[in-house]
């Protein structure tokens, strides 16, 4: 197995860092795409040349195509799909109605991914809830129910969980999860509904309330076509692997055999921009920085953990990690403040590196119970902070453009996810892992 002095993870730490500080400190040159990719590629040569020099080309290179650029296809066959869908519409914004909403986003974030189902729902919920004064906590509890913890079920709900399915874990396993999904999404529904009802009733004035009646427009949904083209997706990565068609797992078979899930998505993205009205995706503001932006920074990060990923397989025995409530929180806290695809790589990897017990069941090469803490704590704790998560930021950004005065970085720590959630996570973990 090769070898890694630690000083090469230093690209690794670097890029992880500049995507928690630089937002926090250089916000506006940060906003600018070309900054974030000249900061992935400066961090990403240095590591590309160390493994090259070093014999570990290869590891880089699996990396890169059969990582990275399954990744971002996936992501971006999602965000062009779902951009194409139009939800609009202004009935009255009661505790109930807020709720459903807030549910039907919950139960499509697995499906839809937890990026697409929160940019299909965000503008609809501000739209309902436009009369209303009291509203930033209908914005945190959609971050936490929507943009983070909805997407567990699936490959396709979370990058980190598309990750892991690269690595070994059949699309079905996912499902497994349903009851911790269940169990946080029933708690967290229900306390947003008793909050709501508290504000709603206790707190808005008449005047805004009567305004809400009295303004209403029926729901209305454009663009449907594309949710055939959401249900190509979700078949596509169901069934287009080694498992169901094995010469795409064969290193010596063409390329378009090996990339045939990614050639599918890519057709299929296609097809949802050539068939969609232009004006669905004007009315969704659609804009192409998003994806362009984690395209940009997944170059980095992809290229400089590699060298990590070695690391911590050659030496995963010595870390002390060997119970699933470890891996639950560690993946967790690094998911919150960095970003949760690399965590979940980097902690699969960790387990991989651990000696199995007899009898254990095996997914994706590792102890079920090591994948479920993974899988869980990557996703759930994404929204701890802003930066936990990449559809985390962009609600807040939505927001704060319809003149909602969101709390500061740390302001959502203290005033929500370290009172609400991180309360409900630790339950979870008691009863689960």
């Amino acid at each position: 197995m090769p070898q890694i002095e630690l000083w090469a993870l230093i690209p690794f730490a670097l890029m992880l860092a500049s995507i928690a500080v630089l937002p926090l400190v250089a916000e506006h040159w940060w906003e600018n795409n070309l900054h974030k990719l000249y900061v992935s590629l400066g961090l990403a040569l240095p590591a590309s040349i160390y493994l090259v020099m070093n014999n570990m080309g290869s590891n880089l290179e699996h990396q890169m195509l059969f990582d990275y650029v399954p990744f971002i296809i996936l992501l971006g066959a999602l965000f062009v799909v779902t951009g194409g869908i139009h939800i609009c519409g202004d009935i009255q914004a009661r505790p109930i109605n807020n709720t459903l909403i807030m549910a039907v986003g919950f139960l499509l974030a697995s499906f839809i991914g937890t990026t697409g189902a929160a940019m299909l729902m965000i503008r609809l919920l501000i739209e309902v809830n436009q009369q209303r004064k009291y509203k930033v906590h209908t914005i945190l509890f959609f971050i936490a129910l929507v943009a983070n913890c909805g997407g567990v079920l699936t490959p396709l709900g979370d990058p980190p969980l598309f990750l892991l399915y690269l690595r070994g874990a059949e699309f079905t396993w996912f499902m497994n999860l349903i009851p911790e999904w269940m169990f946080v999404g029933v708690i967290l529904l229900a306390l947003y509904f008793f909050i709501d009802q508290f504000m709603y009733y206790r707190k808005e004035s008449t005047v805004d309330i009567m305004a809400d009646v009295h303004e209403k427009r029926p729901i209305k949904i454009s663009g449907l076509i594309n949710v055939v083209y959401l249900i190509g997706i979700i078949l596509s990565v169901s069934f287009l692997n080694p498992s169901y068609v094995p010469a795409m797992g064969d290193h010596h078979a063409p390329i378009y055999v090996r990339f045939l899930r990614e050639i599918v998505l890519v057709t299929i993205a296609l097809l949802s921009w050539l068939t969609t009205k232009k004006k669905i995706r004007t009315d969704n503001k659609f804009s192409w920085d998003p994806i362009i932006e984690v395209a940009y920074l997944f170059i980095g990060i992809f290229a400089t953990m590699t060298p990590a990923l070695i690391y911590l397989n050659t030496h995963a025995a010595d870390l002390g990690l060997d119970k699933p409530w470890q891996f639950y929180y560690s993946s967790g806290i690094l998911s919150a403040f960095l970003d949760n695809s690399p965590t979940a790589v980097a902690f699969h990897t960790v387990a991989q590196g651990l000696p199995t017990a007899s009898g254990a069941i095996l997914e994706a090469g590792i102890d079920v119970m090591l994948l479920r803490a993974i899988a869980l704590g990557s996703v759930f704790f994404g929204a701890m902070t802003y930066i936990g998560n990449g559809p985390n930021f962009m609600v807040k950004a939505i927001a704060e453009q319809s003149g909602i005065n969101m709390p500061s970085f740390f302001g959502y720590m203290i005033r929500f996810s370290l009172i609400i959630l991180l309360p409900i996570y630790i339950i979870t973990q008691l009863i689960f892992l």
